[in-house]
This record gives C-alpha cells, sequence and structure tokens, in this order.
C-alpha cells in the first residue's frame, strides 16, 4: 500500500493557504482510486481541521511537526510526546536569559489546548498571541496560571536572529529535544523558534503510520526544515520549488511551485489520475 504525506504551508496549499479547486479535485481521485494520503503538518488540529474539511482526510493525521497525531476515527489522540519537566525547565530558562518570553503549548485530558505566556509582552509577541486566540481559537493565559501537572508539547519564542539563535545553543545539550528556528513574520527581520521532544518529529510520526497503516511506500511532500526527518523516512520525496534548499537537495525530485499546484499535478501524472 501507498500512503502520501502532505506537509501543508508552502506545499499543499496555495499562497492564500487554502486547498485550491485543483488540489482538491486531485485528493478526491485518489480517495477514488484507494490511495491512502494523510497530512504531517507544524500546524495544530483545529487550526487545520476547516482547512482539511471534505478533502477525504480520514486517516490519522499528524500535527504540531510529529508531537501529536491525532486518530480522526476516534476522534482524540493517538500519540503524545510531551516534555519533561526537567526540559521545560531548562528552556524556559535559557529563553528568559536571552530577555525573551516563551509561549507554552498545553494539552489537556479532554485533548484542548492552551498557551501559557509571560507578562510584559514585546509588540510582537502580543501580535502573536492575538493571533494564536482569534485564529487557532486556543486561549492565551498567563504563565504564573500554569498548571504543576499539565502535559506541555512544545515551548516557542519570538525575537532577534541572535536572541533565538543562542536559546538554541543554550539547550543543544539536551538529547531528547528538537529546535527548530526560522525567519517570523516577513519583513519583520524577527525569528521563531520552537522546541519540543525529539520522539516527536515528523519522520518519527512517519513510521508510526507506516508501521500502523501497514504502508509498503511512504511518499512525502514538503517545502521547510520541520519535513527533512520525514524525507529521510520516506522511500519517495518531492519538494516543490519554493522549498528551502536542503530539501531540493534532500528530495527524490524537485516539482512545481505550490502555488502553481505543484503537487497535485505531480500526483495526477505519477498516478495517472
Amino acid at each position: 500500500m501507498d500512503l502520501l504525506v502532505f506537509d501543508l504551508d508552502g506545499t499543499l496549499l496555495d499562497a492564500e493557504s487554502k486547498l485550491s479547486t485543483f488540489t482538491r479535485d486531485t485528493l478526491a481521485m485518489l480517495a477514488k482510486r484507494g490511495i491512502a494520503y494523510t497530512v504531517a503538518t507544524g500546524r495544530t488540529l483545529y487550526e487545520a481541521r476547516d482547512l482539511l474539511a471534505g478533502a477525504g482526510f480520514g486517516r490519522p493525521q499528524i500535527y504540531k511537526n510529529g508531537v501529536v497525531i491525532f486518530n480522526p476515527e476516534r476522534d482524540s489522540y493517538s500519540h503524545r510526546y510531551l516534555l519533561t519537566h526537567q526540559e521545560i525547565e531548562h528552556v524556559i530558562a535559557a529563553i528568559f536569559k536571552q530577555n525573551v518570553r516563551p509561549f507554552v503549548f498545553t494539552l489537556d485530558e479532554q485533548d484542548r489546548h492552551a498557551v501559557y505566556h509571560a507578562p510584559n509582552m514585546s509588540t510582537r509577541e502580543q501580535q502573536l498571541a492575538t493571533m494564536i486566540e482569534k485564529k487557532r481559537g486556543v486561549p492565551v493565559l498567563p504563565l504564573a496560571q500554569l498548571p504543576a501537572d499539565c502535559d506541555i508539547t512544545n515551548i516557542s519564542a519570538i525575537s532577534s536572529p541572535q536572541q533565538i539563535l543562542a536559546i538554541t545553543e543554550l539547550v543543544a545539550d539536551e538529547p531528547h529535544l528538537v529546535a527548530y528556528c526560522g525567519p517570523a513574520m516577513e519583513g519583520s527581520g524577527l525569528y521563531w523558534l520552537d522546541v519540543h521532544h525529539s520522539d516527536g518529529s515528523k519522520g518519527a510520526a512517519v513510521n508510526t503510520l507506516r508501521q500502523e497503516l501497514g504502508a509498503s511506500r511512504v511518499i512525502c511532500f514538503g517545502d521547510g526544515d520541520n519535513d527533512l526527518s520525514m524525507f529521510a523516512s520516506a522511500d519517495e520525496s518531492y519538494a516543490p520549488q519554493n522549498a528551502k534548499p536542503a530539501l531540493k537537495t534532500s528530495a527524490t525530485a524537485v516539482i512545481e511551485h505550490h502555488d502553481a499546484d505543484g503537487v497535485a499535478r505531480f500526483i495526477r501524472e505519477r498516478f495517472d489520475l
């Protein structure tokens, strides 16, 4: 059985962060042929749910870069890869040491997300908090209210490139942590940071789905650094023209730009749809 795994932003979605009509029609063709497909995205379930509605995504889905796997049939998370209290303390201390304020992402027993943030947010941090609340529908609460026994999936921050890179160096000695960073908010000159458990990578999650779904061949599509681990786990991997150089180098082949329905056009040709 083939299993196709799609990153969303910059890959399957167009420039407006939507599934184009051409892409939706292509997914319907895949479903009709019985070809399995799913997503592996840095988004949360709640950010992606409306985008994917009606597009046949009925198999387990990978969210938060592999930190959680959602099972649509059970309407619950089947896998969670959480940070330990020691790791949490280390990451938060490293962030505060650079005079940056962390965003702490949690998941409760009812699979509800929340974000906790330190006081005195900068203008950019306030913009990010507002975006999280309005676009993601996730409450942003004071860090002082963080429950002692809550499950923490990841810790994020936004600041200057120098500060963010310094934080990644400070947490580099934690063997079970992975830190992703890159430009944030086009034209802002800022970097974003996301730290989570190393077992919660897209690559590890893809391997889990390969075993659970019985896939004999996994074909992945992605454009960013957080897709490298699943490219390494895949039998075939494809990067759109807009992908980062590292993805293009490691890919089986480079396909058309994401805003030109590159993934969908490749799939139609690859599977003779």
